[in-house]
Order: structure tokens, then sequence, then C-alpha cells
């Protein structure tokens, strides 16, 4: 059975792959839960082996448990499942698998693309271009440019190692820090592990992946930001709270470093807050994960991850109770 908001099932399961999905398992996708209290999802909860879960799923606590006696197996089409899975859900013995690999390919691409554009500079020179409405055709402008560019990337996340794969084929110097890798880990993924303040004062560009916790709530903050060279930029595609935005409003204000955000804190901001109008913010409304037709990539994870199921294989992206904290 789905358990998502309905609206999700058609966009994350198109037809092609609905239809691939249905010649696999018995699945309606007209009844999709929304409430395991409704008594027509508690019905048919009753016969459901495998839960295909997205964003808006309801809470599986014991109640709803109790009425899944023969659930096996919870496939997440979208990344973390900590917004409706309890442990109770482990405790019973049931699968858990995320889609949360399939997500974080958007994410790295969108981060990939925003590495590249800050290191030429390039919002800076269009807030110049309308202003000005002209450039001095031919000039060569000094500091721009991504040769040699020094990328540091805070948390090797899903989203954190996908990215420093994808920076592999460009003339930047990439550098990581987090404190669940130790220094053979950093090697495999070719970058040197650096400590966070040594990775901020020596880095160009800083992205945010770490994982929201109490711990990492405000990681970036005034402190931090005045490791940062004068002129560099923070990207933050993770979550909005890991930067404390009162210190980084000051630091854009004072002309220090730039900022690109696709998660604030609060999401969405107020329509007044600063960062809309600084022209060394750059804002996007949290759109770097999967968005239009990159939905369909988490219901074909899933459509994969089912058919492992079926034929007596483990799930390829199988979540342990201890990694919750690891697949923000």
């Amino acid at each position: 059975m789905f358990a998502m908001t309905p609206e999700n099932v058609p966009r994350i399961f198109p037809p092609d792959i609905l239809a691939r999905l249905r010649e696999r398992v018995d699945v309606d996708p007209s009844l999709v839960a929304g409430d395991f209290a409704d008594p027509r999802v508690r019905a048919r909860l009753a016969d459901t082996e495998i839960l295909i879960t997205g964003w808006g799923c309801p809470l599986l606590d014991a109640a709803a448990l109790d009425a899944a006696p023969k659930l096996r197996a919870v496939l997440h089409a979208a990344g973390s499942v900590k917004g409706f899975a309890t442990p109770e859900v482990w405790e019973r013995g049931i699968v858990v698998s995320s889609a949360a690999a399939a997500n974080a390919l958007p994410v790295a691409e969108y981060t990939l693309a925003m590495i590249l554009l800050a290191g030429k500079d390039v919002f800076a020179h269009r807030e110049r271009l309308r202003t000005e409405r002209a450039f001095p055709y031919g000039e060569i402008l000094p500091g721009v440019g991504n040769f040699g560019r020094r990328v540091g990337v805070v948390g090797a996340s899903r989203i954190g190692r996908r990215l420093i794969e994808l920076l592999r084929p460009f003339d930047l110097s990439v550098s990581l820090a987090d404190p669940y890798v130790d220094e053979a880990g950093a090697a495999a993924l070719g970058v040197p592990l650096l400590s966070l303040d040594e990775l901020l004062a020596g880095s160009d560009i800083v992205t945010v992946h770490a994982p929201q916790t109490p711990e990492t709530r405000h990681l970036i903050g005034r402190r931090e930001l005045a490791l940062m060279p004068a002129g560099s930029v923070l990207i933050n595609t993770a979550r909005g709270s890991l930067v404390d935005h009162d210190a980084l409003i000051e630091a854009l204000r004072a002309g220090r470093v730039g900022a690109i955000l696709d998660v604030t804190d609060p999401e969405p901001l107020p329509a007044d807050s600063p960062l809309h109008d600084l022209p060394n913010a750059f804002v996007t409304p949290h759109l770097a994960g999967s968005q239009g037709n990159e939905v369909a990539r988490l219901g074909l994870t899933v459509l994969a991850e089912a058919e492992r199921l079926l034929s007596g294989r483990p799930p390829e992206f199988r979540i342990a109770l201890e990694d919750l904290e690891r697949t923000a």
C-alpha cells in the first residue's frame, strides 16, 4: 500500500513506472494511506506486506503497526524517514529502505552548479551588469575562475560524498570536514580530512551537507563565519538551522562573504528578511532536491528495492535504526 500525500503517488510513480510496479506487487493507487486510523486504510493494512511511503506519510507508531501484522518492509520513496518511522518499526524486525541516495543526486548536481558559478563570481557580476547596464569588453577580471579554487565540503553525507565524486573532473582543490570520518575514509574519497576550523579558514567556497541534529544547530555561526576568508562563499543545501542567520546577515552586510541558500531558518523566510534583498545573497526556494521529472527517479529506486525483496535479496539502501541521524 502507498502511504503518502495522495497527489505524490502519480508524481513519483508516473504511468510507466506504476505499471511496472503493479506487475510485481498488488497495490491499489486509488487507496493511499494518509491516515492510518481511516477504516478503509486499516482494512487494507491487515494484509499489507510492503508499505511504500513518501512525503506526507503518517506516523508509523505502535497503533499503526498493530494494524499491519504482516508488514515486513517499508520502502520510502524520499529521503529521511525520521519524520514518520518510530523505533518500534525496527524493533518489530521490519526492513526499512530509503531512496535518499536517489534524492542526493539532484542536490549534489545543484551544489556543483552553484560552486562553479560562485567560482566565476557570476552572481556579483550579474548585479554589476544590472546596475551599470554595460561592461568593459575583454576585461580580465581578477580573482575570478575555478582553476585551483578551494572547496570545503562539510559533512560526508550521501550528498556530500556524491558531490565529491562530481567535483573530481574539475581543477578544484577539495577538502572535507566530518567528525565521523577518519583519515582512511577521507583517503578513500580522495580528499584531505581537515578540522572544521581548518576547512573554513582555507576554503574559497564552503558547502554544508551535515545532518540536522541538536549538535549541528548553528554549526556555522559568528565565530565560524569570521574564520572564512574575505570574499569566500557559503552554500547551504542541508538544513537552514545549521547556519546562524543573524550572524550570516551581519557578515553579508559587511561584505565579507557571499551566500547561496536553498534552505533557510525559518522556511520559508519572512517576507521582510534581508536575505531577500542583499546583493551577495542568492536564495532559492528549497528546490535542490528532487523536482519535476527528477521525482520519478525515487519511484524507480523503490521499484528496484521491491524487486530485490521479492527475489529474496536484501534492499540495497536498507537503513538501520542507528543510521537515522546520518540520513538527513
